[in-house]
């Protein structure tokens, strides 16, 4: 919609249709004033469709607010689209609860037929609904490709896998958990995937350390480019002052190494090195780089106020995520409140 809007009027017609349905207009004029401008929108029509899936009052406003060009799609468009996440909803109560939340995913329509081709081949992949839904809801844009272009990443993925050494048994498993964890590997091309494998390879990585670090690092692996993994490589080698295999074993160890810049790694190197903590601490543990300086630093805080000194001991206890922080923490707590010598226990007396 590129029309020039600054010699448009609002279309009366719109703005009451609206106005009945308790929309916020005022919200509509300050985000996307562009949509009251059009001759022709389908308020009525739209908001019966939603309401025959069970939406009330409240949700249609709620909807229409957020994504108010939803009203310049034919009704057609959108009961086609309806009927598309039909096929992956359990019912029209869950479909209504992700229009909610995820409005402009549902409202783009441009890219139905590619939208249905995807959904049958996952699908058929063996994807579970349930994922299918999660990726149109927060990796629209894999949908928006030609099924063709994401069945021939998905062959590359397959091959690259078993020329690894993977095994034909594992190769379903392997690939539905990658795109589960990261759906985006499909925005990539094959060219990319085939230049980041040969990277490894270039680097001594063994075939069955690279299905390692695939796997660790869920397929992120393929958003990098071998010019800033190189970065990030000799970034670690030269603070940890390592050779070409003890680097390497960091960067099994610990792929964020990899995965971060050179200017992320700085940054939380600095951080760390601020607090206390030596290089030697952290090459033993180079998971702790993994975390923002912000957690860092609240996380020593705490162990601190335990009477933990994380200078002389180790960073495991820093280390994972907030669950695993908060075990050892309580692990940490509650051997500090224990009585050194127990009233209760019975004397062990020699003969």
């Amino acid at each position: 919609y590129t029309t020039d809007t600054k010699s448009r009027e609002e279309n009366k017609k719109t703005i009451e249709s609206l106005h009945r349905l308790s929309v916020d207009i005022k919200k509509i004029r300050r985000l996307k004033e562009w949509v009251l401008l059009q001759d022709v929108a389908y308020v009525k029509e739209i908001a019966r469709i939603l309401q025959e899936m069970g939406a009330d009052e409240t949700t249609v406003a709620n909807i229409l607010e957020r994504c108010p060009e939803a009203i310049l799609h034919t009704p057609a468009e959108i009961n086609s689209q309806r009927a598309l996440w039909q096929l992956v909803c359990q019912n029209e109560k869950q479909l209504i609860k992700l229009i909610e939340q995820f409005p402009e995913s549902f409202f783009t329509t441009e890219y139905y037929e590619n939208q249905k081709a995807n959904i049958l081949f996952f699908q058929e992949l063996g994807l579970k609904n349930n994922i299918i839904t999660r990726f149109l809801t927060s990796a629209p844009n894999i949908f928006y490709n030609p099924a063709e272009k994401n069945k021939n990443l998905i062959e590359t993925l397959q091959r690259s896998y078993l020329n690894l050494g993977g095994s034909d048994a594992n190769m379903k498993i392997w690939i539905l958990k990658l795109l589960s964890q990261n759906p985006f590997i499909l925005l990539n091309t094959s060219t990319v995937i085939q230049e980041n494998l040969e990277f490894f390879q270039k680097n001594d990585f063994t075939d069955h350390e690279v299905l390692q670090l695939l796997s660790k690092l869920k397929g992120f692996i393929f958003q990098l480019t071998p010019t800033t993994m190189q970065k990030s490589m000799l970034f670690s080698q030269n603070v940890f002052k390592c050779s070409d295999q003890e680097l390497k074993q960091l960067v099994l160890k610990c792929p964020a190494l990899l995965y971060y810049s050179v200017p992320v790694l700085e940054e939380r190197l600095e951080g760390l090195l601020k607090e206390g903590i030596s290089v030697a601490q952290i090459r033993e543990t180079p998971m702790v780089l993994e975390l923002t300086t912000q957690i860092v630093q609240y996380r020593i805080k705490k162990l601190s106020a335990l009477g933990y000194d994380i200078k002389s001991g180790t960073l495991e206890s820093l280390n994972g995520t907030k669950k695993d922080f908060e075990v050892n923490y309580g692990k940490i707590q509650s051997k500090k409140e224990r009585p050194i010598f127990n009233p209760v226990a019975p004397i062990n007396i020699e003969d």
